[in-house]
């Protein structure tokens, strides 16, 4: 991309608050908006080829929405956990392993999308965000949901496509969980802790494409009690 291309961008997103450059073969995060860190509000740079976010993201103090999906990131740095009114942060198709403790500290985050990465562990140190309502893992390489997810506020996690083979029984105790993704995974019937079905918020927990049939939950001691009236028909979409 050309200078003066870049340039219009840059006097548009002045006095928008918006700068969205996606597509465009990008392999550096655009240093020229250093000039913009206190009035952006949003910034998209999707389907670019960013290897790298530069320390200088901390800047952005005024952001609320980050995507940056499909690029080739392996890592964030520490300074995004500066972006404390940041509420929207979407991060799939990239290369990311981990997530920097710092994540945490982004108390005004409601949405994490992290679809389509090399996630082998689900991610710990999420319970301080407080206002998180949604959090995609879906499409990665996660064996096991940990206890910690007990302390996620989430009113959704999309676990969907994983290698998932073993739930812990505290995830019954996320306080706001409604609705649990764990399609296409390796979950035997076995795997699912009966307390989700019985003592847990979950009002729909979606299981298709495992190593058991659905309708065979209908076995589960408990099920005319708890599924049918707590989660309906809903176990089958």
């Amino acid at each position: 991309m050309g200078n003066s291309a870049l340039k219009a961008h840059l006097e548009t997103s002045q006095k928008t608050g918006v700068f969205q450059l996606t597509g465009k073969g990008l392999t550096e995060f655009p240093e020229e908006l250093q000039k913009l860190t206190g009035n952006l509000r949003t910034v998209d740079l999707s389907n670019n080829k960013i290897e790298v976010l530069p320390a200088f993201i901390g800047g952005f103090q005024q952001i609320k929405s980050f995507t940056i999906s499909s690029n080739k990131l392996t890592s964030l740095p520490n300074d995004i956990g500066k972006l404390k009114k940041l509420e929207t942060l979407i991060l799939n198709g990239n290369q990311l392993k981990q997530l920097p403790s710092s994540v945490g500290q982004l108390k005004s985050l409601r949405t994490l999308t992290l679809s389509g990465n090399h996630f082998k562990e689900f991610p710990i140190g999420l319970g301080t965000l407080r206002q998180l309502d949604v959090l995609d893992l879906s499409k990665n390489k996660i064996q096991v949901v940990p206890a910690e997810v007990a302390e996620l506020q989430a009113i959704e996690i999309n676990l969907n496509q994983n290698q998932i083979s073993t739930v812990s029984p505290e995830v019954s105790r996320a306080p706001r969980l409604k609705v649990l993704r764990l399609e296409e995974n390796c979950l035997e019937l076995s795997s699912i802790p009966f307390s989700i079905l019985s003592d847990s918020q979950v009002s729909l927990l979606s299981v298709e494409g495992n190593l058991f049939e659905v309708k065979k939950m209908c076995d589960l001691e408990g099920y005319d009690k708890v599924i049918l009236c707590q989660f309906s028909l809903l176990l089958y979409l």
